[in-house]
């Protein structure tokens, strides 16, 4: 596959997928869970976010291949958790697709105009109805088509798409500050932490802010369709991040900044708008702003939704490489290289999934939690091949790993019980499911039990983390959906004491698989170019 991606057209594709609804939605999701605090949660989010992309910045550096997160924990502990991983991460992924699609909708439902009245039955009591569903089933079918022919109209097409996704939340941002804007709205009531420190770590994942940064792997997921991947991987996801990382946390300061005194008479929690920044522009009596707004509700989502296609088709076209998938899923059409097959699966799935969970707050929550299950794999995978494979090429290597990647997979792990109890076992036990595709396949082949066995150990430290989790999220503190038992923030402390446990058992019970061999093998490209 030729590699058509330049480094511009990459920080588009990454932006266009970073800026989706989550900038729609998460502040004003945040600030009736945190308050003014919520600003913390955008920061903590990004610190965690950051801290886990510069593992798997180096990790994409060694191993440039198209949807290579689906891949690297194989390479280090064998192929159960590199399937564990990736179904993990393909499963996040997909979810994304119709939650960008019910973003749009879900805007829809409000549009303001006598001449859109059709559109005020697409929501009832918050959820999707089923007219609605209708059109977000229209919305992931043009996301899908626009992927079907080509990186290159990919590329052209969220080049351009991006510019608009920026320019919008960047005017949004200076109008608010400079309209109306009260500095008083930060203390109001009972003060900058209205519902206490335990909201602004639960708001990280349950509003969406987990959500709204993990789309940085779009870059490791384009893999070998990079121009020089080897420089390139490092700086798309710097500078998108970045820019991304700067956007959401001015939001969320003029959005708190904006909200009319009137509309904080029940406090925070009061402030409930079905289309958050669309609303507050009407309140403000910005009628152009908000109109800009609804059709950025189109734009955002439709941008991110369309560069996800591109990214779930890879993800689960590179889970086939284990052969624990039908392998016709990985196949690529010779005149597009498009994973045409991986497309259209994830497409009916994603229809599916958005008839199950009919609201942006349902799709977010277990989005992030799955996202972040995948990611405890990184840092102990990049740390493993430290040990396992010193002589690798690391064309970025991340300086003070000892300390980093201990930290981003105890940041990962609070991340998941902040999710709450249920959704912690609910997202556990959907990603059990797919161990019913590994051990089908598994014990079809020659030797399959023997080698189920052998996975088994090198998988054991993950299975243990899910277990320790589980435990806390039903044991620990309200604030966090558990029964009380452990209060907060004692809960913190054994999360991450079970976690650590986990990560160094988890670095030591890596081995060399067969698909090790594989890790060979691509690291030599790094060499080649």
């Amino acid at each position: 596959m030729k590699r058509k991606m330049s480094l511009f057209s990459l920080v588009m594709l990454t932006l266009s997928a970073i800026i989706g609804s989550g900038w729609l939605f998460g502040a004003g999701m945040a600030t009736q869970i945190a308050g003014p605090a919520a600003i913390i949660s955008w920061i903590l989010g990004a610190v965690i976010i950051g801290l886990i992309a510069l593992n798997y910045i180096e990790l994409g550096t060694m191993f440039p291949t198209s949807g290579g997160m689906s891949q690297y924990a194989a390479f280090s502990h064998g192929p159960l958790l590199g399937f564990v991983a990736g179904w993990s991460n393909w499963l996040s992924l997909l979810t994304i697709i119709p939650i960008e699609a019910v973003a749009a909708v879900q805007y829809m439902s409000s549009w303001p105009w006598a001449w859109a009245n059709w559109t005020r039955g697409f929501l009832r009591h918050g959820d999707i109805t089923n007219e609605g569903l209708v059109i977000v089933f229209l919305f992931i079918l043009a996301f899908t088509l626009l992927n079907f022919w080509s990186v290159k109209l990919l590329t052209r097409f969220t080049s351009f798409i991006s510019i608009f996704k920026l320019a919008i939340p960047t005017l949004t941002i200076l109008v608010l500050i400079g309209t109306g804007f009260e500095s008083q709205n930060f203390g109001h009531a009972a003060g900058f932490m209205p519902s206490g420190t335990a909201a602004i770590f639960s708001a990280t994942t349950a509003a969406g802010i987990i959500f709204s940064y993990n789309a940085f792997q779009t870059t490791i997921n384009m893999g070998n369709e990079i121009a020089h991947p080897e420089r390139n991987i490092l700086w798309g996801i710097v500078i998108a991040f970045g820019i991304s990382a700067v956007i959401y946390t001015l939001l969320q300061v003029a959005f708190i900044g904006a909200v009319p005194a009137s509309a904080l008479q029940h406090g925070w929690q009061g402030v409930n708008f079905e289309s958050p920044f669309a609303d507050l522009a009407i309140l403000l009596n910005l009628g152009w702003l908000s109109t800009l707004l609804y059709l950025d509700a189109f734009v955002s989502p439709f941008g991110t939704g369309v560069s996800f296609v591109a990214t779930t088709s890879r993800a689960l076209a590179a889970m086939t490489g284990s052969k624990h998938m039908p392998t016709k899923l990985g196949e690529v059409n010779r005149k597009y290289q498009t994973p045409r097959r991986a497309m259209v699966v994830n497409m009916l799935l994603g229809i599916v999934l958005v008839a199950g969970f009919r609201n942006w707050s349902a799709l977010s929550n277990v989005i992030s939690t799955s996202t972040l299950i995948a990611y405890l794999t990184g840092p102990v995978t990049v740390t493993a091949l430290r040990r396992q494979a010193p002589q690798f090429s690391r064309p970025f290597r991340l300086a003070g790993l000892r300390w980093w990647a201990p930290l981003a997979y105890v940041l990962a792990s609070l991340a998941i019980y902040w999710a709450k109890w249920p959704t912690t076992i609910e997202v556990f036990g959907v990603i059990a499911l797919g161990l019913i595709f590994y051990v089908y396949y598994e014990v079809r082949r020659p030797a399959g039990w023997q080698a189920l066995q052998a996975s088994l150990r090198g998988s054991r430290w993950l299975l243990l983390e899910m277990i320790w989790l589980t435990v806390m999220s039903l044991i620990g503190s309200h604030e966090f959906g558990g029964t009380g038992w452990v209060a907060y923030p004692l809960d913190f402390v054994l999360v991450v004491i079970g976690s650590l446990v986990c990560y160094y058992l988890g670095v030591r019970d890596a081995y060399r698989s067969e698909s090790f061999e594989i890790a060979v093998g691509l690291n030599k490209r790094v060499n080649e170019d």
